[in-house]
């Protein structure tokens, strides 16, 4: 059987998956790269385009290891991410017109790649026999991208083996300004689903776009690929240079219906058997694996999961003075082996199961990280380190944690009323005002004790009302610290990736990928709201003017008529001051100026009636940031930013 097994494995292809996470890009990154034609690595930067750059020298930057995107024996296909920011600055000396573009590509080769637009060609030219896709940023409009119904020459398109963009939406970028543009490109294997999102400037203020394509990428390029960036062949250049690149790829997602025919599989049998050496090699690799079996059976199965060390382990016993460390057995066991019955949820990158552990005589509730979260081991471990170190009434006590058998488990304390949006959205309970403002002052303390109280600075980075759990007397519990971030107080924020949840998060984070402690406010503010309304921060459903919760209510307290806002299923039983004051701080703590957002402390005040109200401006305001140095969007200290709501928040 042994030797059977090593067989099967010999017909399935080996992939591995390639992730990386470069928010601070330096030199000792150049051995990740392949660096062409004049591209170099600074202190903060990959310089795509040569620092003197020719009309006939292309920069480009490739990583080092190709992408195994496909497989053409199984018909297995990867699914990926990736999440870069991009600055162009531009040339004093070109008085003409802009420059050709950048563009983010996957090829056979890099040699494939002419830039975003060849200057030699009249006409787009014939690509068909290259084998490459990508998504090009291009400010100026070739003769083969006039066909389309843009009103302006710049524009991002997806390309495929062709200079013409197969779809190409209007890129509003005004290089003279030198900002920062955020750039998120996914591809789903399942749907076949190519799509761009990202961030441009117009008349100084920021707007998120996109584009998407459904493409089989197996019918377009080979199994394995290079990707990277690459700048253009044209005479006029702007200094194109990458600040950060994220890329996540997935194992190869097979198809079931497009596996190997009779003919091919009896072909590669035939292969295999057939060479004698081939054979003598399964044998050692049978006896060794019966081996290892038999040491990891001898041994209580306690042999360490692939991503965690034994000093992880010992890092997680000795750092949480209350967590346990659980077997597997145990916690399946307390789930009915994870039955569907006892499923509670879904949490942000796993099921929750509720449980009974016999030995402590107490229900838990057990979160099982997906296996198909690229990020569950980097979020279980961030969970297990910082709220394993936490101790507050209004945070949920983590009882234990698990990693055995490739699963990774989650213990916690049993939430007898679940979470607050299965009251406020799904009518689990009609919940009292009394109820609700508490609720609010106790993650209010909850976030002031992340902030302020702990040894370091806390960021939460994903408040919503699906992660405000309830105990028996209805008490407000902030749970899932699977995105959160220790920081020093002094600092109070940092640069990260993209993270949180649309319709909560601020609108710094969504253009810039900063957090902070005022990005938390911001979140509370949202949820602040959705207590006083019971409604979703976001309702596609509702009218036009009441799609995005926070910028309705700011209408109303333009007019001064907040209380059309409350929640009718209240019945008008619900103390006005109280409403009034909980909706004004929300107003307060959503403001889209980071710096005119109060602390959770000053929240705190106000909602105990131990500071005044604050006076907010009658409409909405934009964020506006004023300086005379280069504007960047990296630290969100010195831009002049004005946000898209209508974008950012579906309305």
């Amino acid at each position: 059987m042994g030797i059977l097994a090593c067989f099967l494995l010999i017909l399935i292809p080996y992939a591995s998956s390639i992730s990386f996470n470069l928010t601070n890009i330096n030199p000792n990154d150049k051995d990740m790269f392949m660096l062409e034609g004049g591209a170099y690595i600074s202190e903060d930067a990959i310089h795509v385009t040569p620092e003197n750059k020719s009309g006939t020298v292309i920069g480009r930057v490739t990583y080092i290891k190709r992408l195994h995107l496909w497989d053409k024996t199984s018909r297995g296909l990867a699914s990926f991410s990736t999440n870069f920011s991009f600055v162009k600055l531009s040339d004093p000396t070109n008085l003409v017109r802009q420059d050709d573009g950048f563009i983010f590509f996957l090829a056979q080769n890099s040699s494939m790649i002419h830039g975003a637009t060849d200057p030699q060609l009249d006409t787009a030219a014939d690509d068909s026999a290259d084998q490459f896709v990508w998504v090009e940023f291009d400010p100026y409009c070739n003769t083969w991208d006039r066909e389309g119904n843009l009103t302006s020459c710049d524009h991002v398109g997806i390309n495929v083996h062709s200079h013409t963009s197969i779809k190409q939406v209007e890129w509003f970028n005004d290089v003279s300004s030198e900002r920062e543009c955020q750039v998120w490109i996914n591809y789903d294997s399942a749907s076949r689903n190519l799509s761009v999102s990202f961030t441009s400037f117009r008349e100084n203020r920021v707007e998120v776009g996109g584009v998407a394509h459904t493409v089989d990428l197996r019918d377009e390029l080979p199994e394995r690929v290079v990707f990277g960036f690459s700048a253009a062949t044209g005479e006029f250049s702007d200094k194109n240079t990458v600040k950060s690149w994220i890329f996540n790829s997935s194992d190869l997602q097979f198809d079931a219906n497009k596996g190997l025919s009779p003919h091919k599989l009896r072909l590669v049998v035939g292969l295999v058997v057939g060479k004698s050496v081939l054979v003598t090699l399964l044998v050692i690799l049978a006896y060794v694996l019966w081996k290892e079996k038999k040491k990891k059976k001898n041994n209580g199965d306690k042999v360490e999961e692939p991503g965690f060390s034994v000093e992880m382990n010992h890092e997680f016993e000795m750092g949480s003075t209350g967590p346990r460390k659980f077997s597997y057995h145990e916690l399946a066991r307390a789930t009915c082996d994870f039955a569907e019955k006892e499923k509670l949820g879904e949490g942000s990158f796993g099921g929750v199961y509720k449980g009974f552990l016999k030995d402590l005589r107490t229900y838990v509730a057990v979160k099982r990280v997906s296996k198909t979260s690229q990020q569950g081991i980097k979020e279980y471990a961030s969970e297990v380190r910082i709220i394993s170190r936490l101790r507050h009434r209004n945070l949920v006590q983590l009882t234990g944690w698990c990693h055995e058998k490739g699963e990774l488990l989650l213990v916690y304390e049993y939430m007898e009323n679940g979470s607050l949006d299965s009251h406020l959205f799904k009518a689990k309970s009609l919940l009292t005002w009394g109820m609700r403002y508490q609720i609010a002052i106790g993650l209010a303390s909850a976030l002031l004790y992340l902030h302020e109280e702990w040894e370091q600075c806390v960021l939460h980075r994903d408040i919503k009302s699906s992660n405000v759990m309830l105990d028996s007397d209805f008490n407000a519990k902030l749970g899932d610290f699977g995105l959160a971030k220790f920081v020093d107080h002094e600092k109070g924020s940092q640069t990260t990736s993209f993270a949180g949840t649309l319709g909560y998060m601020a609108p710094e984070c969504v253009t810039t990928g900063k957090t902070s402690k005022q990005s938390d406010v911001f979140s509370f503010g949202v949820v602040a709201l959705e207590i006083v309304c019971g409604r979703k921060s976001i309702n596609r459903k509702a009218q036009e003017k009441q799609i995005w919760l926070p910028g309705w209510v700011w209408e109303l307290y333009g007019t001064h008529t907040l209380l059309e806002a409350v929640d009718p299923r209240l019945s008008l039983e619900f103390d006005e001051d109280e409403v009034k004051r909980l909706m004004i701080v929300g107003l307060w703590c959503v403001h889209p100026d980071s710096r005119l957002r109060p602390s959770m402390r000053q929240v705190i005040q106000v909602l105990n009636s131990k500071a005044s109200l604050p006076i907010l401006p009658s409409k909405m305001p934009v964020a506006s940031y004023f300086t005379t140095q280069r504007p960047s969007l990296c630290d969100g200290s010195n831009v002049n930013l004005s946000v898209s709501s209508s974008y950012l928040y579906g309305r």
